[in-house]
This record gives structure tokens, C-alpha cells and sequence, in this order.
């Protein structure tokens, strides 16, 4: 005997499946993508900003040096002539062409010294008595911290 309205497979009233709502969470999975993509980016070009002269810096394992001022860079090419910049300095015009760059406070500010791995070492030492002499303490040698290479 059938019951009338009450075929079989009918559902039970009251037990609905819910419904499936939007979800309303951001989704953080291209904004990681496009972050990390510009992380690569400005690591790579980052290098490629500095500003001087070409030259093969020594190789060392010291870590980077932190320059929250804007720094004077004084660069030592192979033959041992000086560089502030770009531009090429007589040695009797050094510190007189670093306290300009410096700014005001220049004896404050830290000076780049970047000198290739070539270059006399008595070069070196004589840029960096001269401007220390002159009262520029903050004086950093600039060197390639990257692992040792093939040439050992």
C-alpha cells in the first residue's frame, strides 16, 4: 500500500545542504608571486647602480657595510690613479675634491674607498692616510664579497 505524497527518495524536511557561500578571504598567492618577482629584480639591478669607475674589486669574506648616509666614493684604478665619482683627482687635490662631494658635515659622512684588487698597495694606504689626516673617519674599503673564485 502506498502512502499518498510519499514515494520513496523523497527528502527530510529540514535538513537542507548549506549553501556554498563566497569566500571571503584575499587570496595572497599572486600577490607573493609579483612581490618575490621584484625581489628578484631589484637584486640583480642592484649591483648594476653603482657608480664609478670599473674596477676588480678584491675578493674577501667580510660582510656588507651599512651606509645610511649617502656615501663619497673615491675609487683606485690599477695604475694607481684616483677617482671621486666618475671624474679623475690630482693627488694635491683629494681631500679639498672629498669635502666638496661630502657636503656639508663631509667629515661626518663615510668614504667609500674602492680600489682594485691590482693596485699598489701603497696607493691605497696613501689615499686613505691622506683622508684620514685630514679628519675623515669613517673610512670603508669596499671589497667583493663573493666566494672564492677559480683563481683561489
Amino acid at each position: 500500500m502506498a502512502l499518498a505524497g510519499g514515494g520513496g527518495g523523497g527528502h527530510v524536511r529540514g535538513r537542507r545542504r548549506p549553501r556554498k557561500r563566497p569566500l571571503s578571504e584575499i587570496n595572497v598567492t599572486p600577490l607573493v608571486d609579483v612581490m618575490l618577482v621584484l625581489l628578484i629584480i631589484f637584486m640583480i639591478s642592484a649591483p648594476l647602480l653603482t657608480v664609478g669607475v670599473p674596477i676588480e674589486l678584491p675578493k674577501t669574506e667580510a660582510g656588507a657595510v651599512d651606509a645610511s648616509d649617502e656615501p663619497v666614493v673615491v675609487s683606485i684604478k690599477r695604475d694607481g690613479a684616483i677617482y671621486i665619482g666618475e671624474s679623475e683627482v690630482a693627488w694635491d687635490r683629494l681631500v679639498l675634491r672629498v669635502a666638496q662631494d661630502g657636503g656639508e658635515n663631509a667629515r661626518d659622512k663615510p668614504v667609500f674607498v674602492r680600489a682594485d684588487g691590482r693596485a699598489p698597495y701603497q696607493a691605497v694606504v696613501r689615499v686613505m692616510a691622506r683622508l684620514n689626516a685630514a679628519g675623515f673617519t669613517k673610512l670603508n674599503l669596499i671589497t667583493d664579497t663573493a666566494a672564492t673564485d677559480a683563481e683561489g
